[in-house]
Order: structure tokens, then sequence, then C-alpha cells
């Protein structure tokens, strides 16, 4: 029972308490309803307990003073207070054991009757539902209404007061009034509570159910349950008769059932007879005629010899010659009826004669001659009579060569299904299938791919319910295959079979193999999935939505699962992914995949037009979907899923996998642009201006540049969802979604003037109406490189690039160089001469110093990646024109910018820069500021090590690297104690390693050395590569031992010594 509740079941636990205190109270278990008062008080009931509280306070009943006596106790310990004491501790006990004994016995009724009582559950909730609106009426109305029901039944008899203790001992306990319910058994001597005699009204949580019985006891409902239970006695033999009808069909449907299987296998039987003695009288036929022809022939033969006797005289011999050809045939015509008649035996033992010989030829047989063998091999198939010799000559014939080429296999293919046309469909499937099965995990890959290439060639020759059993399953285990050429054969073998199944059944499972050969590794099956099998399985399944779904599906799913670039929330990093190869394969290929279906889903939308009907052959794209045909579409009401799915499905998701991929993925957004750029020319040039530009504008976070006319107002919510509502996003957006909008929209040939003026407004923010500031530079300048990248363009670009060049506002010359060195590395030498350097140049020539050093970096880039004389030579010139300036920014980023270059660059431009680190470390600048001093040392540093991790002439190491080394470690002032340590370790190694050359070095910046000649000696390495031209007679002609083992600088040593010149300098900035 619920001891708390609001609303009918309060009202229910109201009723049912009254009931209860009624029974007690005219029953007269005064103690009971004592011990019930006590417990409803303790629970907090006291609205329930109004009854029981002014029967007990009833002076007329209980006598205040009779009640004060019972009460009182006298004070003090005495004997008779431990004895009730003792009494009362045993009855806390005893009732202790009795909650034992009645919770291990609830707890076992419970588990027996779960189910029972689930079960009626949903009864008993009905009948509360129905009657407890108007029962309860107050605790007057009730009790009236029990004193009405109790005159007109008379008094309790001795049965029905002994079931209903039972009743209210049980609801005593479920409520949880235990010590009412002791109460109780102990004022009822006369009968054993916990025993309740087996009878109708002994039922579990009887008191509720009497008392929905009370509430549904009226004449209505009376009727009403007499005809219930009328309809389910009725019900109830009807389900009698109907079980027996059904097991009664049931059996003959089982006898029904093995009539037909035995009749179908009689008749599999009698059809394979019949075709079997077809085929029989049918070679009878022909082996008939061919031996007529040869009669004939036999009788020309003859006539034409006569003829040839009878004009020329002949000797004895060609007499008796002619006599013998003569007895030949005469005999040969008196035997040939029996022959006709003894054929079809002869035919018979040839054929086992053959067949039993077949395999014992074929392993002396030529390789390159055992295709001669097949008409004997299929003829022995076809007509042999026993079916264990048949598989093996069938085993034969696919194992007739161990490693078969593809004019090999061309020719057992041929052979195969000459023999399936031959043999019917039946032989074909336990013959030949069984076969091919067998092959499928063969060692070789010729033999597998043999299976592969045969199974869309045999599957015409069988049942269509065994194409997509059978057949399918070996070309899914194909499909698994390692060798690339088998899930080739497999691939294109798929899309052949398509056609041929008989219905959409394997639908899914052939879905599923499509993108599993979609995403193959290998590129040769993924070709061929996407020029034949997608569009196969499209043709067949007829559920472009569908594959559309999963792809799009497919594509984000292989970006999201790879790791963030960054754990920080917030930050850009945190939404790009660091694809993996695996992922990377898979977004191309699927972004290919959507650009083969894209002539589906165009000519669907075409076709679902509910508008216009055109002829689709003679129109042009723009005619197809004008821009009165989008209008109508959008102010009306018709519905145009297949048009809405390109702008409200695809392109969103297009940009959602554009924002997951870092700017490196330059190739995956390739696709994605040219992919933009066929849906323009499918779609035509008004869906791109009405519908693909404004999307893409509101992704780009130019929120003011779309027109959303050609909306619908139901699709214009979603599409305004895609602006970007944060600055880190608004930032992700022009880093992602920018370049699609530049490359694939406007990049479109539609729209070249439209490109030109939205770039020019991007690059040059005083144009009228600009949107975008040049507060994402480098998102812009990344966005501009991409669209490099297509050649069409560069020519808006360099027009864009030539007016900030020429403008007089610094920070656009200062742009124009970041813009120009971006560019560099996806340019060829020639446009580079024609447009990159005279750009550079000019604003090589700017006054302003930041519009010189930017230009300065952008020349280090070209350096970097071009090595023709003519770029080389220019800018040589250009940068003597910089150090001739004499300003230290300019000489710093010169340095700066060649030594970036000089790893990649020219001999000529390594010597260029040398020459001018020895001329610049030369001059002293003791006196100058020392932040200056040490910033153009860390800059000649680092360059001298880039110059040291390449290969330099020995002359140029001699007359200007050393020197330069030496020339730096004079100023230690201006050394970090890490640069020191590096070139100190350069000096070392390029002068040979010697103690004595090295304390020459160490001492030139104290004095010791007095000239560049005193660094080199005999015993150095350098001084051993000059050994020709400094050969001195009186020297020792052997060498001495340290110098033998003495290892040469090697260009790895070099550049794994300038890593170990980074490390000392972290080391040094850490301490």
């Amino acid at each position: 029972m619920e001891a708390a509740g609001g609303g009918p079941a309060d009202e229910r636990w109201a009723s049912l308490c009254n009931c209860v205190v009624n029974f007690l109270l005219e029953e007269r278990y005064h103690l009971t309803a004592l011990e019930l008062l006590q417990e409803l008080q303790d629970d907090g009931r006291h609205a329930h307990a109004l009854r029981l509280r002014a029967f007990f306070s009833d002076p007329v009943l209980f006598p205040p003073d009779l009640v004060g006596r019972a009460t009182s106790a006298p004070p003090g310990a005495d004997p008779q207070s431990l004895l009730e004491e003792k009494i009362a501790a045993q009855e806390k006990m005893a009732l202790a054991e009795y909650d034992l004994r009645l919770a291990k016995e609830d707890l076992s009724q419970l588990k027996l009757e779960l189910q029972k009582q689930k079960e009626s559950s949903a009864e008993d909730l009905n009948g509360i539902l129905l009657g407890v609106s108007s029962t309860h009426e107050g605790s007057t109305s009730q009790q009236d209404k029990w004193d009405m029901k109790n005159s007109a039944l008379g008094p309790l008899k001795a049965n029905e007061r002994k079931d209903l203790n039972c009743a209210v001992k049980e609801y005593l306990l479920l409520a949880g009034y235990r010590l009412a319910a002791m109460t109780l058994i102990e004022e009822v001597p006369d009968q054993d509570l916990d025993v309740w005699p087996n009878s109708s009204a002994c039922v579990r949580d009887a008191l509720r159910r009497y008392y929905y019985q009370y509430l549904s006891s009226t004449a209505e409902a009376a009727e009403e349950k007499i005809s219930i239970l009328r309809e389910n006695e009725t019900l109830v033999k009807d389900n009698e008769r109907l079980k027996s009808e059904k097991g009664s069909l049931t059996k003959s449907r089982e006898a029904a059932n093995s009539q037909v299987a035995a009749l179908r296998k009689s008749l599999e039987t009698a059809y394979k007879d019949i075709k079997e003695k077809e085929k029989m009288v049918q070679d009878l036929r022909q082996s008939l005629d061919v031996q007529r022809k040869e009669l004939n022939d036999c009788r020309a033969e003859i006539t034409a010899l006569k003829i040839n006797l009878h004009g020329a005289s002949m000797t004895g011999k060609s007499h008796r010659s002619s006599d013998g050809i003569s007895v030949y045939l005469s005999t040969e015509k008196l035997e040939s009826p029996s022959k006709h008649k003894s054929s079809d035996k002869m035919a018979l033992e040839t054929i086992m004669i053959v067949s039993d010989a077949l395999p014992k030829i074929v392993p002396y047989v030529l390789i390159n001659h055992r295709e001669e063998l097949l008409p004997l091999i299929i003829c022995a198939i076809e007509k042999h009579p026993d079916g264990d010799i048949r598989d093996s000559l069938t085993h034969t014939l696919f194992n007739l060569i161990k490693r078969p080429d593809g004019q090999q296999r061309r020719i057992i293919m041929d052979a195969c299904v000459e023999l399936a046309k031959s043999i019917g469909e039946m032989r074909t499937e336990t013959e030949l299938l069984p076969q091919c099965w067998e092959q499928i995990n063969h060692q070789y890959e010729e033999r597998r791919l043999l299976v592969a290439q045969s199974c869309g060639e045999l599957a015409v020759y069988v049942r269509p319910e065994i194409r997509d059993s059978l057949i399918l399953s070996i070309v899914q285990q194909l499909v698994e295959d390692a060798a690339t050429v088998v899930r080739e054969a497999a691939t294109h073998n798929l899309a052949m079979l398509l056609p041929l199944f008989p219905n959409l059944d394997k639908y899914y499972k052939v879905e599923e193999l499509m993108f599993q050969l979609v995403c193959d590794p290998s590129g040769v099956v993924v070709e061929v999935a996407l020029k034949k099998l997608v569009h196969a399985v499209v043709r067949w399944g007829g559920k472009l939505d569908q594959i559309l779904r999963v792809l799009l599906a497919h594509m984000l799913a292989s970006a999201q699962r790879c790791p963030p670039i960054s754990g920080v929330e917030g930050t850009i990093d945190s939404h790009l992914r660091v694809l993996g190869e695996q992922e990377r394969w898979n977004i191309e290929v699927l972004l290919r995949m959507l650009t083969e279906l894209l002539p589906f889903v165009h000519q669907k939308a075409i076709e679902t037009c509910p508008f216009v009907s055109v002829d689709q052959a003679s129109s042009t794209p723009e005619n197809l979907l004008s821009a009165y045909c989008m209008k109508l579409h959008a102010t009306g009401d018709s519905e145009w899923p297949a048009f809405e799915w390109m702008h409200t499905d695809c392109l969103p998701d297009l940009i959602k996998l554009a924002c997951l991929l870092p700017v490196k993925e330059d190739n995956l957004r390739i696709i994605m642009a040219k992919y933009l750029l066929e849906v323009s020319g499918h779609y035509g040039k008004h869906y791109l201006e009405h519908i693909m530009l404004p999307v893409f504008l509101i992704a780009a976070g130019d929120i003011d540049s779309g027109d959303f006319t050609y909306f619908p107002l139901s699709i214009q919510q979603k599409v305004r969802g895609l602006r970007p509502k944060t600055s880190t996003a608004e930032k992700l957006a022009i880093m992602c979604v920018f370049p699609l909008l530049l490359s694939g929209i406007l990049g479109s040939p539609s729209s070249c003037q439209r490109l030109e003026e939205y770039l020019r407004k991007v690059l040059i923010p005083n144009t009228k109406d600009g949107s975008f500031s040049m507060h994402h530079t480098t998102e812009i300048t990344n966005a501009v490189r991409f669209l490099c990248l297509f050649v069409e363009h560069r020519g808006v670009i360099f027009n864009i690039l030539w007016e900030m060049v020429v403008s007089s506002d610094t920070s656009l010359k200062i742009n124009a160089a970041v813009l120009l060195k971006a560019l560099v590395p996806y340019i060829d030498v020639k446009i580079a001469s024609a447009h990159i350097l005279p750009a550079l140049i000019t604003l090589g020539s700017d006054q302003n110093m930041t519009v010189k050093c930017t230009s300065i970096d952008a020349f280090g880039a070209v350096a970097q990646h071009f090595k023709t004389g003519m770029v080389v030579d220019k800018i040589c010139i250009q940068m003597d024109a910089f150090l001739e300036d004499g300003s230290h920014e300019a000489t710093i980023s010169v340095i700066r910018a060649l030594a970036v270059a000089v790893p990649h660059s020219t001999n000529r431009l390594r010597e260029y820069l040398l020459t001018k680190i020895f001329m610049l470390t030369s001059i002293t600048l003791t006196g100058h500021d020392i932040q200056r001093r040490h910033e153009r040392a860390n800059v000649l540093c680092e360059a001298l090590r880039a110059l040291d991790a390449t290969d330099l002439p020995a002359t140029s190491v001699r007359d200007q690297l050393l020197p330069s080394i030496q020339n730096l470690l004079k100023d230690l002032d201006a050394l970090d104690p890490a640069h020191k340590e590096a070139l100190e370790i350069i000096g070392r190694e390029r002068s040979g390693g010697t103690l004595e050359s090295l304390s020459k070095v160490m001492g030139a910046h104290l004095g010791i050395a007095s000239s560049v000649s005193s660094f080199f000696g005999e015993s150095s390495l350098l001084a051993k590569k000059e050994g020709i031209e400094q050969h001195d007679p009186a020297g020792p002609t052997t060498p001495e031992p340290n110098q033998q083992t003495q290892p040469e600088s090697t260009r790895f040593g070099r550049i794994m010594r300038g890593g170990f010149g980074d490390i000392l300098r972290g080391q040094s900035k850490g301490q």
C-alpha cells in the first residue's frame, strides 16, 4: 500500500482506511483500533484518524477517571513493573520473530506470484480509475453507507467474519501497521489469522479487491459483468476450436509440403532426364548428318577416281589399287547401316575413353598448347553420364594452366561460357559454380582472377535466385582479396551482375560493398568502382537519396573521428583535425564519388520540377533551372526536395567538412572547389548567382552581400544558421570557407568579372561597400594563395596586387609583399620574372623601412624556389642595393632572407652570401648599441651555420668561412654562449680538429694569431685537401696515424651540428 500520495491514490487509501476503522469498531476490536490510531498519528495521517480520535475521546465510552487510573503507574521499580517490562520485552521479541517470518513468507509469495500480479495490475488499475472519482465523500457519508449496507445485509456470519478478520489483518500488515495487526490477532483468540481457510474470499490484497468489487456492485455493472463472462466463455470456446483447426491445418500443410517436395524432386529428375535425352538425340542427329556428309564426299571422290581411271592407261598396280578402293568402298557401303545402328554406343564409348585419358594427357602437354584440349574437355564434360567424372573434368578445366595470363584466362572463360550454354542452368549451378567457389582462396592470384572474371559472365546461365545468393557470395569473398587485380575484376563483375538480380532484397549488402570498394586503398579499384559500380548501383537500386545520405555521413565521420590539432577549447586548432592517411584518402574518394553522382542528382531535380516541363535534350542548364523557376519555388507552396537537397544538405555538409580541414589540406579543397564548379556547370549561372553564392557568402561571414530572395522562408532560417556566431567561428570561416568561395563559386567561368570586383573589395578595404577588413590578413592571404593554384585566375590576382604595389597606402604595400611571398611556391619562373620580381623591386625602392624589409623577405622566398641564373643575378643586384643603403634593419633582413634560401639555392647565391658575411664581419662595430651588435651577431651566426650545412668549396672555407668565424669570435660581448660554442665547433671541424689549429682559432680574438694564414697548418685537414697546391718536398711522405683516422666533415654532420647549436642556444636562453 502507498504510504502517501496525491490525487486518486490518496483517496483510495483513505477509503480503505475508513472501511478498516468501521470494521474494527463494529466488531469491538478496540485494542486494535487504539493501536491503529497511534500508528496513524505516528505517520502524520491526522485527517484519517479523526473518527478514531473522536471515538476514544468520548467521555461516555471512556470516563476520564478510569482512563487516568489505567494510565497511572506507581513510582519506583516494583516486581510488578519488572514483570510487565519482561512481558513487554518478550512481546517485542515475538513481534520481531513474527516480522521475520512474515518477511520470508512475503518474499516467497512475491517470487511465485510476480507474473500473476503483473497481469492483474492492469485490470486493477482500470477498476480504480473508473470507481475512485465517486467514492470519497467524507468520513460521515462513508459511515452512513456502511450502516445502511449493514442493515440491509443483516449481521455478519461466522465465515464472513473470519474472512474479514484475515483481510483486515492482511491490510494492516501491507500498510505497515504491524502493532495493530498483532493486537488484532490477540483480540481474535478463536481464529488463527495466519492461516486463511481456502475459500472464494481468499485472494491476495483481499480488502482492496472487496473495495473495488463494492464500487462496481451496481445493477448495470452486474449485467455488464455477466455479459463479459458469457462473451469470455464464447471466446474461450472459439479459441479452442481455432487451435484445433490450426493443428489440423498445420498437419495438412506439412503433409502437402512433403508431397510438394517429393513432386519437385521427381520433376527435377524427370527434367534432367528429358534434357539429357534431348541432348543425346540432338548429338545423334548431328553425328548422323556428319556421317552422311562424309559418305557423300567419299562417293564424289570415287566418281572422280573412276573418271581418271577411264581417261588414262594404268599399270597392273594401279588396277589393283582401284580394285582395292572399290572393294573398301563397297564394303563400307555394306557396313554403313550397322554403323548407324551402333553409333550411340560407339559415341558413349568414345566419350568414356577420352574422359579416362584426358587427366593423364594434360600434364604432358605444353602449357602454351593446352588450350587446344579445351574442345575435348568440354565435349567430355557435356556428354559423360557419370557426375563424378564430370566434376573431375571440370576441375581439370579450371586447373588447365597453373597461372594463366590474360589471353589464356579469356580462352578458359569462353570455354566455360560455351559449356554453360550447352549443359543448362541446373548443371551450371551444380557443376561449374562449385568449382568457382573452390578457387576463391587459391594461392595464385591468376586463378582467383579467373573466378572473378567468370562470375559475371556465368550469371546469365543460372537461375535468378542463384545470382543474388551464391554468385554474390563469391564476389563478396573476392572483394576482400589481397590482390588488387582480383578486387578490380570483382568490382567490374559486380557491376555486371546487378541488372541480373531478380529483386532488391540484397540492396543494402550491395551498397555496403560499393562503399567498401570506393574507399579501397588501390586507385585502380576506386576508379572502376566510381566509373562503373556506382552508376550500376544507382540505376539498379533507384535509392539515390539513401546513397547520398550515407555518403555525406561517411565524409563527415571520416574527418570528425580524427583528433584535433590542439586540445585547448575555444581555439582555432581545437576545431581543425589531424587527418590520417586512411581518413584523407576516404574523404578524397568520397568527394570524387559525390562528383560522379552529380548528374543523377541534377537529373532527378529536373524530372521532379513542379512548374515546367521542358525538353531536356535541347535545353541549356540556364533554361532548365531559370531564375523565374526558382522565384516561383521561393514564393509558392510547391515542394521540390530533389532541388533543395543541394543547398540544404549537400552544401552545408561540405562547409562543415571544410571547417574541419587544416590549411595544408589543399588537395581536398581543390577537389571540393572542382565539385562546386561542376554543380554550377550542371545547374546553371542562375542557380550559382541566386542560391550558391548567398550560401557561401553567409558561411564565410560576409553577411551583407547575400541575397535570399530566391530562398523559401522555410529554408532561409536554415541557411542563415550557417553564419559564424563567434570571433573564433568567423576566423575559422575565413580560413576554411573563404577559399572555396573564391575558387569554387566566384571562380566559375561565368563569374570572372564578379571575382575581380569581390577580390578587389576584400584586398583593398578603401573600396566602397567593403565588407571585409584586413583584421584577418593571414586568413585572406591563405585564401588568395589557394586561388593562385588555379592557373586561370592568376591574371586577376596579379592585376589587383599591382594596384596594391603602386598604392600610396603603406599597409597595402606591406600586404602586397606578404601576398607575393605567399604566391612564390605556386608559380613558375616565367611568372616570377614577369610579375613577382618587378613588383618586389618596386616595393624595395619604397622609403618606408617596413615595406622594404617585407619585400626583402619575399626576395628570399624567390631565391629559395628559383635557381635560374637570371633570377639569381636579379636578386643579388637588389640585395646589393639594400646593403648599400647601410641601414641596420635592411642588413639584418638581407642576411636572414638569404640564410633561409641557402639550403635550397645555387652555389652562386651561397658564394654571394658568404662574401657579404665576410665583409660584414670584417667591420668592427665597437661603440655602437649593444642590442644592435647582439642582433647582428646572431643573424650572422645563423647564416654561417646554414652555410656550414651545405657543400662549400675548400677555397671558400679557407678564405671566407673561417675568417668570418674568427671575426665573430673577436666580439664576445655581442655573441651568445650557445652561438660561441657552435662557431667553435664549426671552426674545429672545418680546420681539421688539431689542438694546434684549435688554439690558434680560440686565441685569435686575444691577439695570439696575427693573420688568417696562421690559422692553417700542414697537419690540418684543409691543408691535406690542398696538398697538391701546397706540397712541401721536405715534408713527410707518409701521414701520421692520427691524421689517417681523422674523419672528414660531411654535410650530414654539419646539419647535425646545426641542430646541436640550436640545443645549446636553447640551454643558454634557459639559463
